[in-house]
C-alpha cells in the first residue's frame, strides 16, 4: 500500500490533544535530536521530502492506525524533552 493509496481509503481523523501538544512542544527542546530521532518524529506527518515520505509509508504498511501513530509521537516527543531538555517558555 502506499500513502496516497492510504489517504484515500481512510477519512480525515482529528487531531488528539496529546498530538498536538507534541507537535508544539517538539520545536521547543533544548538541542537538536539525531537525525534518526528526526526521522522518527516525521512519521505522523505527510509532508514533502523524500525520507519523510518513506516513514510514513512505513507506518501505513505495517497497518499502524492513525490514533497509533498519534500516541507513538507523543510519547516520543516526551521522550526527547526528557533526553534533550525542554524550554516551557
Amino acid at each position: 500500500m502506499h500513502l496516497n493509496d492510504a489517504q484515500e481509503s481512510q477519512p480525515q481523523q482529528s487531531q488528539s490533544l496529546a498530538f498536538q501538544n507534541a507537535v508544539n512542544e517538539v520545536h521547543r527542546l533544548k538541542a537538536r535530536p539525531t537525525n534518526e530521532e528526526m526521522l522518527e518524529s516525521y512519521m505522523p506527518y505527510t509532508s514533502k521530502g523524500k525520507a519523510k515520505i518513506d516513514a510514513w509509508e512505513k507506518i501505513v504498511d505495517e497497518g499502524v492506525t492513525t490514533e497509533q501513530a498519534q500516541e507513538t509521537y507523543a510519547v516520543l516527543v516526551d521522550d526527547l524533552k526528557v533526553k534533550y531538555g525542554f524550554d516551557t517558555r
